[in-house]
């Protein structure tokens, strides 16, 4: 049976199916029994599988220890030296020669056993769900609780280079899908007392672990009840992914754009926590999701605040006309050649119209195809294997661009635009932020297609309409441009030195009641 089989079979659901109740599931009117009883059941409502151990241990005359563990989710080498090797060796000699007063099992638990992290359970629930995240239970005749030690120890990831965030300079490490190691790379950058961390379970089927990381008195305490809420009114059976819960998230999920940002780089959630963000961590996957998010944090890059102010504002004004011609450069050639062609010089004029003819298409029917093609290449470039993807692409790309060219389906110059619009979209350094411009660039290129540059001015009206009417958590999308911030406005589309940027992490003791607001940037800068 695989792991998540077991989980589902031992779900309280389950549990009640099989006559389980919540008043029979408490220990205290089981281990009175026997761990006979205990063994029998916990192999009756697994299906008797495979992957769970039963051990048995004597470790004084009528004193007998019953351990169950989970193999592959636990530890074995910490299995064996912690709690075998003194309960088998050690503790019957011990056993004999200690003063036990209160039993054999406070003994065990209190003087044995070298875990750290130990607690006791009274339910059979509570022992199921300690085996299925990397507990060992210990069950003692006769006695009301059971011990839980912690010695998770599946595979793990190791700390590799973030493949969606990569930087020139800076920190190279991402998260991995253990939620331990990403709260450790957070405090790690993050040795500050405040740092709170709070754990939840999503998932009636997964249970998964999520946490939430914000600093006290820095983050503002309505969008952490927010965030709260939102987390708790999650109703899913399983949670494989923190984008499962991102779309519960947002204010609005229809929207194109996303209203949640998500990276793998321990540096930004710590410069984002500084800023007054909430951190949400869910084990089983690298990304982590920062609250509330604005337009500006999906335009910036990490690398915008390891490098020089004078570059960095270089580097976002062109970022940002990238932005706009990704989105609107396809359009207006469709516009101009279609509806407009008076606003074209002579010359480029009749270049156009020379590469257009003889083509059986108009032009804005070839623009969605090629724009339609592209899609698919970039798709299939992602899908593919890394050593063939980019070759598929490159290749692909060319390949088709130049046989539809050559066979007279597209003309040079549709290609040539649509081509750079691509390009042109992949300076957006958020992935998931470039793939709202990719679907609004089809439907700007629709309304041009259709009253030309009218259309045009009337998605620009729509799309900035939207924009300035989008929530995060409360927080205007578009802020600090609008509602304008002067001070804030120093690092959106121009990057100031660090000496004028405003300060942001302002402990609530220095400056009680203020109301702060969440910056935008997506890194540190103070």
């Amino acid at each position: 049976m695989s792991y998540r089989g077991f989980f589902n079979v031992f779900s309280h659901q389950k549990l009640r199916h099989r006559g389980l109740e919540p008043q029979n599931d408490d220990l205290s009117g089981v281990l009175d029994k026997n761990i006979d009883w205990i063994e029998e059941k916990v192999k009756s409502v697994s299906g008797n599988a495979a992957d769970i151990v039963f051990r048995r241990v004597e470790l004084a005359k009528n004193s007998q220890l019953l351990i169950i563990y989970v193999t592959g989710l636990v530890d074995t080498k910490t299995l064996n030296e912690t709690v075998l090797k003194p309960l088998v060796i050690d503790g019957p000699s011990a056993a004999r020669s200690r003063w036990m007063p209160n039993g054999v099992f406070e003994f065990v638990t209190k003087q044995l056993v070298p875990i750290a992290n130990v607690k006791n359970v009274n339910t059979l629930g509570g022992v199921i769900d300690g085996l299925l995240t990397g507990h060992v239970a210990i069950i003692g005749g006769g006695t009301r609780t059971a011990l839980l030690a912690e010695m998770a120890g599946w595979p793990v990831r190791p700390i590799e280079e973030s493949q969606s965030e990569p930087s020139v300079q800076g920190p190279h490490e991402a998260f991995n899908e253990t939620l331990r190691d990403t709260t450790a790379l957070i405090r790690r950058r993050l040795r500050d007392a405040r740092l709170r961390t709070e754990a939840m379970i999503i998932g009636e089927s997964s249970k998964t672990d999520v946490a939430i990381l914000y600093l006290s008195g820095v983050a503002e305490d309505s969008v952490l009840e927010e965030v709260h809420q939102r987390l708790k009114n999650i109703r899913l059976s399983s949670v494989f992914d923190a984008h499962y819960i991102e779309e519960f998230l947002e204010d609005s999920p229809l929207s194109p754009y996303p209203q949640v940002q998500n990276t793998e780089r321990p540096d930004v959630v710590a410069a984002a926590l500084l800023e007054g963000k909430i951190a949400i961590a869910v084990d089983g996957t690298p990304t982590v999701l920062l609250v509330p998010m604005t337009f500006w944090n999906g335009f910036q890059a990490p690398d915008d605040y390891y490098q020089r102010p004078v570059y960095v504002t270089l580097i976002r004004w062109v970022r940002f006309i990238m932005l706009n011609l990704s989105i609107f450069l396809t359009p207006v050639y469709v516009a101009l050649t279609s509806f407009h062609p008076q606003m074209l010089p002579t010359n480029l004029l009749i270049t156009f119209a020379a590469s257009h003819n003889g083509s059986p298409f108009p032009v804005v029917l070839e623009a969605f195809m090629m724009e339609i093609i592209f899609e698919g290449l970039r798709e299939a470039g992602v899908r593919l294997p890394k050593a063939v993807g980019s070759a598929v692409s490159i290749v692909g790309g060319l390949v088709v661009g130049q046989a539809a060219v050559e066979a007279g389906i597209v003309s040079a110059p549709t290609v040539i635009v649509v081509a750079m619009s691509g390009i042109a979209s992949f300076t957006i350094p958020r992935y998931n932020f470039g793939f709202s411009y990719r679907i609004l660039r089809f439907f700007v290129l629709l309304l041009a297609g259709t009253v030309g540059l009218y259309g045009i001015t009337l998605s620009f009206i729509v799309i900035l309409t939207h924009q300035l009417n989008l929530r995060s958590f409360g927080v205007p999308y578009m802020s600090p441009l609008s509602p304008r911030n002067p001070k804030q406005l120093l690092d959106v589309l121009i990057r100031a030195p660090r000496r004028y940027l405003p300060q942001r992490n302002r402990p609530h003791q220095d400056n009680p009641g203020a109301k702060r607001r969440p910056n935008s940037s997506g890194a540190d800068s103070t």
